[in-house]
């Protein structure tokens, strides 16, 4: 593998430790990665032989060479071949076709289109680059072992374990992904961190700093925003959000498509890679600059133009209100005042643009804190939570489910076992039971999101319960457990109490969902709160008429005959117009017409009962009875 290290005789860092191994911090970025190491409570990131601490997050496969290239040098290859070349592949990790970003009207990667990698259910997408089919976990990969290398060269020994940072909103797949990828990279992953979480580690313990703290993480590709309560060491994020199809890719690609816009040409798919590349830099630029000329030469014509940071502004200011308005949610959320934060955290290259610098001072109320770099913060954060874990002295970070997590039950509604924002690790049961007389299994399927509907949420996994002994509905008992670990990994186990009959998922990826889906739930569950709640009063109806029926059926098939022609003609009746209310939109027509049924049945239901006493009583004495009746 060809790195950005050009001295291998490069001097160790001193007191690198007395292991052979070390663990280290590493934030795997959209954009840039970053490898640290934390030595007696001080972070600091480890560099290349020029000093440079960040490695961009963009990987090179060139024809004929059997080692793929990463970093600067891959940046460099992609202006004369971006078909060769994979850039911001984090978007991708646990994600399916359709969340490959579009520019000019032309995919930004390259996707391929054979087996059952394209993006189905169950396969993750794939790319086709510079003649190779890989995986976002491959090229992932490949970052991974760069930044192993870097931090073996800095430090003279070998690192086999890492603690790696994560959006706050990466879901299971995705987070699967990414130990997928250390995997292959050759790393233990001691621990998965939320990277408002690992930057605000780096705030708290580098500062001795306590309160309640905003960390806005404006990255390549995903958007999120925290707050945190720190207190005596321990981390405790008390809300989450944002947005995990919004990053600074975003407003490159803003910038990127009003240039071709402006220069009025259509744009081949092989130039939208270095026209992305032009954008980010004007990008950069303008965060000092009022105004950058930039060169694009493309289709056999090169054109110049000018953009100020006014146009830029106005061209991004919609994402930027995205941002403002997660934030503002999770205030919220938390019941808590701007008034009331000891500061505001920022990370990511993008909260260097003076827009959304202004903006997070207006919504916080305050300036954001600035003493340390928001492209390194994360790493640092990573570094410290690395050792603490080696030195068995972990610190207590009580991260949170950014959305609720539950399992489906009759009538397509969602039970939330977890709900959102609650603290990490944790473990919580509910108890359920079966639904039909004589089931013997019982599907369990693992949903996430905040929508009352199974279908307007995220399918995570699917798992029968076999062997539950036959009885009544509703006499079985069958508890299930969700529980999520301190990385935010997911296992459902599902038990039933009598035999002790048990099954359990650990979710794993799916890696064909969209990651707009992961992001856009909280606003639709906003958007839509009162359409939902009718949806699901309707469906509770539903349900409720659908137990009538089937508990009528059973009744029918055992003591039909205690009904006349006539009788039997007037419950058929009232069945069927129930069957017709259920099949229609409304929640009163279905409640009505259930209690219709119910009043026609009752008769029925009486006289079963009184059969049931006669068969209770058959052939017991006169003179036991009376001594039963007494005793009660």
């Amino acid at each position: 593998m060809l790195l950005d290290i050009h001295e291998p005789g490069q001097t160790p860092l001193p007191h690198a430790g007395e292991s052979d191994t070390a663990a280290v911090g590493i934030d795997l970025g959209t954009t840039n990665s970053l490898v640290a190491l934390s030595l007696d409570g001080k972070p600091e990131i480890l560099r290349d032989a020029l000093g440079d601490g960040i490695v961009p997050s963009v990987v090179a496969y060139l024809e004929g060479e059997d080692e793929p290239v990463v970093g600067r040098v891959a940046m460099r290859i992609m202006e004369a071949e971006p078909e060769a070349v994979v850039a911001s592949v984090k978007r991708l990790m646990g994600r399916g076709t359709g969340d490959v970003a579009v520019l000019g009207g032309h995919l930004a990667q390259k996707i391929h289109d054979d087996g059952p990698g394209d993006g189905t259910e169950g396969g993750m997408v794939k790319l086709d680059v510079g003649g190779r089919v890989v995986s976002p976990v491959e090229v992932s990969a490949e970052i991974l072992r760069t930044l192993r290398q870097r931090a073996e060269m800095a430090l003279g020994k070998g690192v086999d374990r890492a603690v790696i940072t994560v959006p706050a909103y990466f879901d299971d797949s995705a987070r699967t992904a990414t130990r997928d990828a250390a995997r292959l990279a050759g790393l233990e992953v001691l621990r998965l961190v939320n990277e408002p979480t690992a930057a605000a580690l780096a705030y708290g313990l580098d500062r001795g700093a306590e309160g309640l703290y905003a960390v806005y993480d404006l990255g390549g590709g995903t958007f999120d925003v925290s707050l945190l309560k720190l207190e005596k060491g321990v981390f405790q994020v008390l809300a989450t959000g944002g947005d995990a199809a919004l990053g600074g890719d975003d407003l490159d690609r803003a910038l990127a498509q009003h240039l071709i816009d402006a220069r009025g040409d259509a744009i081949a798919a092989g130039d939208v890679k270095p026209v992305l590349a032009t954008a980010r830099r004007a990008k950069e630029m303008l965060t000092d600059a009022e105004k950058v000329e930039v060169d694009l030469d493309f289709g056999g014509k090169a054109t110049r133009h000018v953009v100020t940071r006014a146009e830029f502004e106005a061209l991004i200011a919609p994402l930027v209100a995205r941002t403002t308005e997660a934030a503002g949610a999770v205030l919220h959320d938390a019941g808590v005042e701007a008034g009331a934060l000891s500061g505001v955290v920022l990370v990511g290259g993008s909260t260097r643009v003076p827009l959304v610098r202004a903006e997070v001072a207006r919504v916080f109320g305050r300036a954001p804190l600035g003493d340390i770099d928001p492209d390194e913060v994360v790493a640092l954060g990573a570094a410290l939570q690395a050792e603490a874990l080696t030195r068995g002295s972990d610190t207590l970070l009580l991260d949170v489910v950014p959305l609720s997590l539950g399992l489906e039950t009759m009538g397509g509604l969602i039970e939330k076992v977890i709900p959102r924002n609650t603290p990490i690790p944790v473990s919580r049961a509910q108890d359920f039971t079966t639904y039909q007389d004589g089931q013997s299994a019982m599907a369990i399927h693992v949903v996430q999101g905040e929508r009352e509907m199974v279908d307007q949420n995220r399918s995570l996994a699917r798992f029968v319960l076999a062997g539950i002994p036959p009885m009544v509905a509703g006499a079985a008992r069958i508890r299930v457990t969700f529980t999520v670990d301190a990385d935010g990994l997911l296992t459902v186990t599902a038990r039933e109490a009598g035999t002790g009959v048990e099954a359990h998922v650990e979710v794993k990826p799916s890696y064909g969902l969209s990651e707009e889906e992961m992001g856009d739930m909280l606003r639709a569950s906003l958007e839509n709160a009162r359409a939902d709640v009718t949806t699901r009063l309707l469906a509770e109806a539903r349900v409720d008429a659908r137990r009538l029926i089937l508990a009528l059926e059973s009744a029918l098939a055992v003591d039909g005959d205690l009904l006349s022609a006539e009788e039997r003609g007037g419950i058929d009746d009232a069945r069927a117009a129930l069957e017709t209310a259920m099949a229609g939109e409304d929640r009163e027509t279905v409640i009505a017409a259930t209690e219709a049924l119910e009043t026609a049945g009752r008769p029925f239901a009486e006289r079963r009962m009184d059969r049931n006493i006669r068969r209770a009583l058959s052939g017991v004495e006169v003179s036991r009875l009376e001594s039963r009746l007494q005793a009660g």
